[in-house]
Parts: structure tokens; C-alpha cells; sequence
């Protein structure tokens, strides 16, 4: 059974950083994209930052500048660097990959339970 596994949230103030990972666990094949999304109290669920197996990256204007996005395929595992902290990045983030669990199958999209980010002005 595949997991996606998130720890590093936390509360922290303004002006400060948190380091999320997420681990990809399960017998798979090979990971395409993974990604962050978050989604805050009464908002929908948006993209946070992404990056593809071949390292191309996307952030979402509001983080640029502040967040990077970097993964070890080696142990399946993509990490998100949050600097420069602001109370609206205040949200659950949750992981999402897209995982090819045979070569006959066609790639599936996983999802993380979502880890807590909470930014106090």
C-alpha cells in the first residue's frame, strides 16, 4: 500500500522558517511529479510549489522568493523550505505525488493526510 508520509509542521512566528518532508512509502515503480498544496480555513486547496522528475519547478506567486521545493530520489522524498514565514501562510499542507506503481499502469494520483502550518504575527 503506497503512503505519503508528512512531518515538520508547527507553529512558528513571523519572520521564521519550517522545513516539511514528505516520504513516499509502498512498493511503486517510479514517482513523476511531487508537490505542496495547502489549504486554509474557508479556502480551496492550492498549489504551494511542484517539481517534476526531471527538476523543473513551479511555485505559486505568493511564495516565490520564499519557499523552495527540492526532492532526493533516492529516498522518495520531497522537501519544502519555508523562509520568511508570513500569518497568511497559515494552513494545512498537504503532499501530493504522482506515482507509477507498474509500467502498465497508469500513473495515480496520492495524497498526504496533511501536516499543520501555523504562522503567528
Amino acid at each position: 500500500q503506497v503512503q505519503l508520509v508528512e512531518s515538520g509542521g508547527g507553529l512558528v512566528q513571523a519572520g521564521g522558517s519550517l522545513r516539511l518532508s514528505c516520504v513516499v512509502s509502498g512498493s511503486i515503480f517510479s514517482i513523476n511529479s511531487m508537490g505542496w498544496y495547502r489549504q486554509a480555513p474557508g479556502k480551496q486547496r492550492e498549489l504551494v510549489a511542484r517539481i517534476t522528475s526531471g527538476d523543473s519547478i513551479n511555485y505559486a506567486d505568493s511564495v516565490k522568493g520564499r519557499f523552495t521545493i527540492s526532492r532526493d530520489n533516492a529516498k522518495n522524498t520531497v522537501y519544502l523550505q519555508m523562509n520568511s514565514l508570513k500569518p497568511e501562510d497559515t494552513a494545512v499542507y498537504f503532499c501530493n505525488a504522482q506515482i507509477i506503481l507498474r509500467p502498465t499502469i497508469p500513473l495515480l494520483t496520492y495524497w498526504g493526510q496533511g501536516t499543520q502550518v501555523t504562522v503567528s504575527s
